[in-house]
Formats: C-alpha cells, structure tokens, sequence
C-alpha cells in the first residue's frame, strides 16, 4: 500500500518558487499557525503547495470558497499525485430550502432538498481515505467545517474482514445492517449487501466497486473485490474494511453473545 506522497510532474520549480516552498516548510516545521503565499493568477501556487505536500509528507486539507474552485483544484492535485489519495469533498445538496415563514401572506414553506448521490459517494470515499491511508489529500469547500458525525465513531463502527478468519455469516449480516447498510437482492447499489447462500455482496457506501465474500462454515473462505454491475471478478484482496454506510451512524450496542475474534 502507498504510504507516501509521490509528486508527478516533469517541471522542476523555478523563479521564486525554491525560495517559497524552503520558507513554507520552514515555517510548517517551526510550528507557524498562519502563512499566506502571494503571487497572480498562472505563478504556480498549486504546484508549490504541491511540493510542499510532498515533502512534508502529513495528511494535507485544502479548502476552497465553493464548489467550483474545489473541482478546479481536485483536479489538479490529482494529475500531481496520481499514486496518493486525493478526494473531493463537498455539500451533496444540489438543492436546498430551509423551511420559512411568511408573516405578510401567513405562509409556511417546508424545508425541501435534493441530494447528489455521486457527491455523496465522494465524500463517503474521502472519510475512509482519511481513517485508513497517510497519504491523503482533501479538496473541500467550507462544508467541510460543518459536524458530519463522530470521526471515532465511524472507525470504530467500520468492519475488518479478512480471509481465514472464524465469523458467523448470520452475525456478518446483522453488524452491516448495524452500520446502516440495507438487504436488497434484487437492486445491488451502494450501501446495500445481498445474500445468496454462503455469499454476501457488499456495495460499500464510498466506492464504485463492490465486495464478495464467501464463507464456508463458520470460516471467511474467499474475499473478491467485483464488478457491481457485470460481477465480473477484479481483485482477491485477502483483507478489506468496510466502512459505515452513514456518517451519522450510532455507536454500535454491547451484545449479550459474543462474536468470534478475528484470528
């Protein structure tokens, strides 16, 4: 697994972009709270903040004013790190209205809003990037400073699976409804699982792809990352997390049967 950001780039810095990127990082590594880099539009401030990522080396937030701008920067960190982790994070709302009261005509207005499911792909995806890799990187909006739940209890609530591992099929299958994933063996789409046999399909909530895991007995026999649509077979990774299919998700109850401890 990539542990450690890799810039890619066939231009080397040039100009006064030596001397900011040394000041930055000296700055980062003296404990500076606030640093502000100056120049025009087209001087390359995002291929120094790049480098500067590179050779700090630390999980690196990036907020932009709105949506626009993020998407702008997304991709642009995504051609410098094409290796790392870099994800979007942004409002899922494409619409929104806050209920509202209108003395004059005495009208109420319900609060209404439609969701955008890819956005919330997205940002499902970012979380977990976050919990589980060193090198990620975060094109937010201000959205962002907005509470989306517990960070430690989202990990917590995730699901290490492995293959060998003792684990009960039926027990599998009620701690992802826990974390708010839904049976639906007809319509296979993210945040649900189907179950044929003594075969479970996960459709995690922050991918595009999805997990098939067969058991034999009371042993995880076979773990393959699939096609959702095609179910055709992409990967046999022999170790998988599945993250809540929320952000709002509870913390899980203590049960009175114990389940198997992974081995």
């Amino acid at each position: 697994m990539m542990t450690s950001f890799r810039l890619n780039s066939q231009y080397s810095p040039t100009g006064d972009q030596p001397a900011a990127i040394r000041t930055l990082v000296e700055g980062l590594e003296s404990g500076e709270r606030e640093q502000t880099l100056l120049g025009v539009t087209g001087s390359g401030k995002t291929f120094t903040m790049a480098n500067i990522i590179a050779r700090r080396q630390v999980p690196t937030l990036i907020l932009a004013h709105n949506k626009t701008l993020a998407a702008q920067l997304y991709s642009e960190f995504r051609a410098f790190f094409p290796d790392n982790e870099v994800h979007y994070f942004v409002s899922y709302f494409d619409y929104y209205q806050p209920e509202a009261y209108i003395a004059s005509s005495d009208t109420y207005i319900e609060k209404d809003s439609k969701i955008n499911d890819e956005i919330d792909r997205l940002r499902h995806a970012a979380t977990t990037a976050l919990l589980s890799r060193r090198d990620t990187i975060i094109v937010a909006s201000v959205s962002c400073i907005y509470g989306i739940g517990s960070p430690e209890t989202y990990s917590e609530m995730s699901i290490s699976i492995k293959v060998g591992e003792r684990r009960q099929q039926d027990k599998f299958v009620r701690l992802l409804t826990d974390i708010q994933y839904q049976r639906n063996d007809i319509d296979f789409h993210r945040g649900t699982f189907r179950v044929k046999g003594d075969i479970v399909d996960v459709f995690p909530a922050g991918s595009d792809v999805a997990y098939r895991i067969e058991f034999f007995g009371d042993e995880v026999e076979r773990i393959t990352k699939i096609d959702p649509l095609t179910g055709e077979i992409l990967a046999e990774p022999k170790f998988i997390d599945i993250f809540p299919s929320s952000h709002y998700v509870p913390r899980r109850k203590a049960r009175l049967t114990p389940e198997y401890e992974p081995t």
